[in-house]
């Protein structure tokens, strides 16, 4: 029974957005069943836990069937879930993802609940299916989705926004601002470049573009990213020149969200920082790469602007595939000027908040079977 439900693992095994777009579910059974939630994450996706309230524990695992850069012990993790005696495992996917090695590692476990949507039947693998419409009838954002998940255990949350808890910027960020002649209290805009696939990449040039014509209204601009994209923002941030200033690899990730709250506007390709900026009600431009129509910045406020991935990019996911071919290609172009005027528009008030279908196809069939 679900009101035996206290301690739930909460297993999201791929990147820091993923995470957030999974937190009002998981809001949502810490609300619904007062229990302790543990999230089972990636090495990754780890770093944003301390800034999800709700969360009392975190276990890390890298695993083999999600794209990472080493692999964890199968036989190790076994063993850990077992220790913590789980009454539930509740499996957040995307629709591309099975979620059979998850439920076989919490079988193992000895999880007695597991709770996931699943393509295939599972059989004893999962106690709780529900069984897999995506993309073939339908398709919800991502946040709708999982909110769906634990809503059949009879979970109630709300789910209007994301959220993270972040403490105000203190001297830290202050210091690091300064050291770049920028201060903390600057009405800066973020360009935001770097992306985890290339198929996502915005070209360097048109980032440099879009700056220029920022930096002739008379915007500061801070160029951020982690410390493996400092080359690409510092060849942008040098590209655009005065009022640019480059602080990839510098900032912690409590000083890149503090960051993120104090800005005008995110100029971001699509990526965690997308997710971050709608938690922390900054208005937020996403250039979009046509690859997961869910993933748009649940109830955040700002524009999308989609634009297509090369052929010779688009994932080898049958999925996947399919869902591009609902778009068709060379629907969507992105210039420069598109995201200048769009930051034009916000920046002179009209911050609407973003539709959560924005990009997920409507044809006949998909109309008629989206739930309310």
């Amino acid at each position: 029974m679900a009101s035996d439900f206290r301690n739930i693992l909460c297993v999201r095994l791929d990147n820091m957005g993923d995470v957030v777009m999974s937190s009002p579910a998981m809001e949502a059974l810490k609300e619904t069943f007062n229990c302790r939630i543990t999230v089972l994450t990636s090495t990754m996706a780890q770093g944003v836990i301390p800034f999800l309230s709700f969360v009392d524990d975190v276990i890390v695992f890298d695993a083999p069937w999600v794209k990472s850069n080493h692999a964890g012990d199968l036989a190790a993790i076994i063993n850990t879930l077992h220790e913590r005696q789980f009454d539930a495992a509740f499996l957040f996917t995307v629709f591309s993802q099975n979620p059979l090695p998850a439920a076989m590692l919490c079988a193992m476990a000895g999880i007695p609940r597991r709770i996931a949507y699943c393509r295939e039947n599972p059989y004893a693998l999962l106690t709780d299916w529900l069984p897999e419409a995506e993309p073939y009838a339908f398709i919800r954002h991502q946040v709708q989705r999982d909110l769906d998940l634990v809503m059949s255990v009879g979970a109630i949350g709300a789910g209007n926004r994301l959220k993270l808890t972040v403490p105000a910027a203190d001297s830290a960020l202050a210091e690091k601002l300064n050291a770049r002649q920028v201060a903390i209290d600057d009405r800066f805009l973020i360009l935001h470049p770097g992306v985890s696939e290339r198929k996502r990449e915005f070209p360097k040039e048109s980032w440099i573009e879009v700056g220029k014509n920022l930096r002739e209204r008379g915007y500061p601009l801070l160029v951020t990213g982690s410390a493996a994209e400092a080359a690409l923002a510092a060849d942008i941030a040098n590209g655009i020149g005065e009022r640019c200033k480059c602080l990839a690899g510098i900032l912690s990730l409590t000083e890149f969200l503090q960051l993120i709250r104090r800005a005008r506007l995110v100029i971001s390709v699509n990526t965690a920082t997308i997710h971050f900026a709608a938690a922390l009600e900054t208005p937020v431009i996403v250039l979009y790469a046509m690859t997961n129509p869910q993933h748009t910045p649940w109830r955040g406020t700002g524009r999308v602007l989609p634009f297509d991935v090369p052929e010779s990019m688009q994932s080898r996911n049958e999925v996947i595939r399919y869902v591009n071919g609902l778009y068709g290609a060379g629907s969507f172009r992105l210039c420069p000027v598109d995201i200048v005027q769009a930051a034009d528009e916000i920046l002179d008030g009209e911050a609407t908040l973003i539709p959560d279908d924005l990009l997920i196809p409507h044809t006949k069939k998909t109309l008629n079977l989206i739930a309310p």
